[in-house]
């Protein structure tokens, strides 16, 4: 399967893109599975959903119980409205009963048929999720694994099976006009067929839509991650979760726009604008707001924060520049994604703020005029500099250190940007190497430092 830009960068809700939205697109997939079984339209009676590994850890603070009982109420990631999130959880918490169209009326209570299962993970990934279908009697129909593995792509236990021995490389069965699945193999088409990374991906996006369609797509990209910075310097109050984390996006903002208006400012103001960007992003993402994968959703203000830092502070800067920004991003979110991984649960946040930060630098340095070179330049220096970052969220919350470190991770990024600009995109660890020691050392890394929250920040730090 070809890794669209639209596939990377995804309309969904927060927290968590692998533990809120990855977990609704299984359960659709699973809806639709039991509508096609034989004697399921009349002997479906219940259906249990076991949460495995760091889904289970983890997935009371990333609402994953919330969202599986959402998605049998028929929500979608991509169009759930947040303020209806509590209505429905509350009604079906009192009805305890689904109406699913295409199956029988099935008994649901939410606290039993959502299990956490806190043993072992299962083998071939950390977020697991048994769905189980029973009849009236308590006999199993049917039951199958899904896996939720970063950035809201879920795939079966028998599609994760024919690859497990090696990186999933999905870039390489599409047939498109530029099938790179390798950093060298960008560079190489690019520079055969003397075009720029962006041309490419675009190129690769329009041989199954229109070149209009692709550009409304990322324009409405854009417009959701440009909303969510909006609402996220307006909102105040308390984020949800019981760690009495204070939203500071909106106080920053306000003290930003009084400091503009007088003389004389601090040069590293610029730095202040990005993290004030990124949190507001990952402030709306911990209070279930509506987010965009970037490439997850505790990575989802750092793509954002740049992208914005690009049309308020480049001159020059416009909506043709963040069209070549995101699909130069989403080119080397999915080479990432295809050698190695963008889930905490399985390499750290080395793969998700890691990877959006290598995203985002590519993305800048082409929209400021980088050659290719120069691109692959800025995305290795970013993603190098975060190589070994664990995933260790207090409480299970995306909330600490995640909210700051996509503020960082911006950063990161558009130094990583400047750097290659200054070189002529020579250098001496590429792209490909970088993200081959990113997968080898999530793979050494203890689970415990894997969006568990049993290691790091997580257990040194006393919950208040």
């Amino acid at each position: 399967m070809f890794i669209s830009v639209f596939d990377i960068f995804k309309i969904g809700i927060g927290p968590s893109s692998s533990h809120t939205v990855g977990p609704m697109v299984a359960v659709h997939r699973y809806l639709d599975r039991i509508r096609g079984l034989a004697g399921a339209e009349q002997g479906a009676a219940r259906i249990t959903i076991t949460l495995h590994g760091s889904l289970a850890f983890t997935g009371k603070g990333h609402a994953t119980d919330k969202a599986v009982c959402l998605s049998l109420l028929g929500a979608q990631p991509d169009t759930l409205d947040p303020d209806r999130v509590e209505p429905m959880l509350a009604s079906l918490q009192t009805e305890k009963r689904l109406n699913i169209p295409g199956l029988p009326e099935m008994a649901f209570n939410p606290d039993e048929d959502v299990v956490f299962d806190y043993g072992p993970p299962l083998a071939l990934h950390a977020n697991g999720m048994t769905f189980q279908l029973h009849d009236a009697g308590g006999s199993l129909i049917d039951t199958i694994i899904y896996y939720s593995i970063g950035g809201g792509f879920v795939v079966s236990e028998a599609e994760l099976r024919k690859t497990t021995n090696e990186p999933v490389n999905e870039l390489t069965t599409q047939n498109v006009p530029f099938p790179f699945s390798s950093a060298k193999q960008m560079l190489e088409m690019g520079a055969e067929a003397a075009l720029s990374i962006a041309e490419m991906k675009l190129e690769n996006e329009c041989s199954d839509r229109s070149r209009e369609d692709v550009e409304t797509g990322i324009d409405k990209l854009w417009s959701a991650m440009d909303s969510c910075i909006n609402r996220g310097i307006t909102q105040a109050g308390i984020l949800p979760g019981g760690l009495k984390v204070k939203r500071r996006a909106a106080d920053i903002y306000q003290q930003l726009i009084r400091e503009g208006r007088s003389n004389p400012l601090f040069e590293h103001n610029v730095v202040d604008w990005l993290g004030v960007y990124a949190m507001a992003v990952n402030e709306e993402n911990a209070a279930g707001g509506r987010v965009v994968t970037a490439p997850t959703n505790g990575a989802a203000g750092v793509i954002p924060a740049v992208t914005r830092y690009y049309l308020d502070h480049c001159a020059g800067a416009d909506q043709a520049g963040v069209r070549i920004f995101l699909l130069t991003a989403a080119a080397v979110g999915g080479i990432i994604k295809a050698n190695a991984s963008i889930s905490g649960a399985e390499v750290g946040c080395q793969g998700e703020v890691g990877s959006a930060s290598a995203m985002a630098a590519a993305g800048l340095c082409a929209a400021l005029g980088g050659t290719n070179e120069q691109i692959e330049n800025a995305a290795e220096i970013a993603l190098e500099h975060h190589l070994g970052m664990t995933c260790d969220p207090i409480a299970g919350l995306v909330q600490v250190p995640c909210i700051e470190r996509n503020a960082l991770g911006a950063v990161k990024a558009v130094t990583a940007a400047s750097l290659a600009l200054r070189g002529d995109g020579s250098h001496f660890v590429p792209l490909d190497g970088c993200i081959e020691t990113m997968r080898q050392t999530g793979m050494d890394m203890m689970e415990q430092y894997k969006e568990t929250s049993q290691g790091g920040l997580a257990v040194n730090i006393v919950e208040c």
